[in-house]
């Protein structure tokens, strides 16, 4: 695989995280309950939405995406890493982000543009499978950690545009969602596709 990564080393973020958030998080919280919670929270934020309760969801959304920044540090600076975390904590990742490509954006960009963005999502699921099929580790690399933050910085400008009226955002968010495309792309190709 190009751009092996061994999971346990941190990223940018960390380091900030580790002198910021962390510390208020509580022992008992851990990595693999904030990947639950993001489960079972991304129905919460899809209805919000949906409903156009944007107060609501726009926060929620926010607060959701956050957590998967905030677990994947908690679990490298506390040496928690298990091997439920990385298989489940990018599928929840992809059921946030391909939720509100398939409600949000199809509805207010362009279908096409979003079936791209999904199906780049479903291949790196699959290269990512086949590579842990062939024994190999599956951690993410800066590639995908850097699709995720565009994807979401995406989606959040589009929900600003949507929630404020503010139609110059839009292009933006478009702007935005294509370098995420770009990224997907070449993490693609770090799964060994």
């Amino acid at each position: 695989m190009l751009f092996k990564r061994d999971p346990k080393q941190l990223f940018w973020h960390d380091y900030l995280l580790k002198y910021t958030i962390v510390p208020l998080v509580p022992a008992c919280v851990t990595p693999n309950a904030l990947t639950i919670f993001r489960f079972l929270s991304t129905p919460f934020v899809i209805y919000f939405l949906l409903y156009e309760h944007y107060s609501v969801g726009v926060i929620l959304f926010l607060i959701v995406s956050f957590s998967d920044a905030l677990d994947g540090s908690l679990a490298r600076l506390r040496s928690q890493i298990t091997e439920w975390g990385t298989l489940y904590d990018p599928i929840a990742d992809k059921l946030l982000i391909s939720s509100l490509i398939l409600f949000i954006v199809i509805k207010y960009i362009n279908p096409i543009f979003s079936i791209i963005i999904i199906f780049l999502e479903v291949l790196i699921v699959v290269g990512a499978y086949r590579h842990k099929l062939r024994g190999g580790i599956v951690s993410a690399n800066i590639f995908g950690k850097t699709k995720m933050c565009l994807q979401v910085a995406g989606v959040f400008i589009l929900l600003l545009a949507v929630w404020s009226g503010f139609d110059l955002f839009i292009p933006v968010s478009v702007g935005t969602l294509s370098l995420a495309i770009l990224f997907a792309v070449i993490s693609l190709f770090t799964y060994g596709f």
